[in-house]
């Protein structure tokens, strides 16, 4: 089969190469999924960058992504055969990720994908929806709260904000240029604040006549903690976060957070629960006829480097496939 990999960590241009490797066979319990779309994550390129060092002679890249089964491993029904399917979790902890033209994976990790979504779209879904999925569970919304979407155009706050609208919530998002603010409006959603020219805690307090949002979803700890200090965060809040550009130490204004009863969440979607990610899979599932999808750029395999680039540019308000 024809594969991308990455031998060392470093920049795509210098470590990113095409091999051709033995067609892989499923072991018990796994299926073989041939590759359609292989989506390409900010984790993804951290990864090929160094955040996770190569530990087993080489690297193929990508978590998620979409196909058909189109072999089996013993003890899987053979019934699954042709089946469309999205992936999650392909590349963490393991060695062999989507960007090839065939991955081996754990059954439980290739997802029936229900008819009418896209396998562009499917490609799309393992670690921006989940991580919107269980964002939103933490957020424990209720019908008629509020709350704020931190980069709502990014690949899941675009998943969060619709899933919080369609738990009733009033959605209020950060967005920082105007095509990405154009995607969002396109959802319906229209209090939007452009994080890099409006003071997010005064928009927010404005819009909630002074008390704040009920839930945050934030993808960026070390820029958003200081929005409880500005009172962006109604008492007994919940600020649910997935992400942080700076991993260091992060000061939080304790005396801000305690008299309002404020809680913290983090997570990280790749070392969910069993329980929490089979709770979040069966709600995706349910949902995704409701979802709208962002618009996707696609390279094919020979150009992944491209690909990363375009990700790690950060100017695409969109998702990045590449199609072995």
């Amino acid at each position: 089969m024809l594969a991308a990999r990455y031998r060392s960590n470093g920049a795509a241009r210098e470590v990113l190469e095409l091999a051709t490797l033995p067609d892989p066979s499923p072991g018990p319990g796994e299926v073989r999924v041939k590759v359609a779309y292989s989506g390409v994550n900010p984790s993804d390129v951290k990864s090929r960058a160094g955040s996770r060092p190569v530990e087993q002679g080489y690297v193929i890249p990508h978590s998620d992504g979409a196909g058909e089964i189109d072999a089996v491993g013993e003890g899987v029904d053979p019934a699954s055969l042709g089946q469309r399917v999205w992936l999650w979790n392909a590349q963490y902890g393991r060695r062999d990720g989507t960007a090839a033209q065939y991955v081996c994976l754990p059954a439980a990790q290739a997802v029936p994908l229900p008819e009418g979504v896209s396998l562009q779209a499917g490609a799309a879904l393992g670690i921006p929806a989940l991580t919107a999925v269980h964002a939103l569970r933490l957020a424990a919304l209720s019908p008629g709260e509020s709350v704020l979407v931190t980069g709502a155009a990014s690949n899941v706050g675009f998943y969060a904000a619709q899933l919080a609208r369609l738990a009733g919530a009033e959605v209020m998002a950060t967005v920082g240029a105007e095509d990405k603010a154009q995607s969002l409006r396109a959802l319906g959603l229209k209090r939007l604040i452009d994080y890099k020219r409006e003071p997010v805690a005064e928009r927010v307090r404005a819009w909630t006549d002074g008390r704040g949002a009920d839930a945050l979803i934030d993808l960026d700890f070390s820029r958003s903690a200081r929005l409880v200090r500005d009172g962006a965060l109604a008492s007994h809040a919940r600020f649910v976060c997935y992400g942080s550009n700076d991993r260091g130490d992060i000061p939080i204004h304790f005396a801000s957070w305690l008299p309002r009863a404020i809680s913290l969440h983090f997570f990280l979607v790749y070392t969910l629960t069993p329980q929490a990610r089979q709770a979040a899979i069966a709600e995706l599932q349910a949902r995704l006829p409701e979802l709208r999808h962002h618009a996707v750029e696609i390279y094919p395999l020979a150009d992944i480097v491209a690909a990363h680039e375009r990700v790690e540019s950060g100017r695409f308000a969109g998702k990045v496939l590449v199609a072995p």
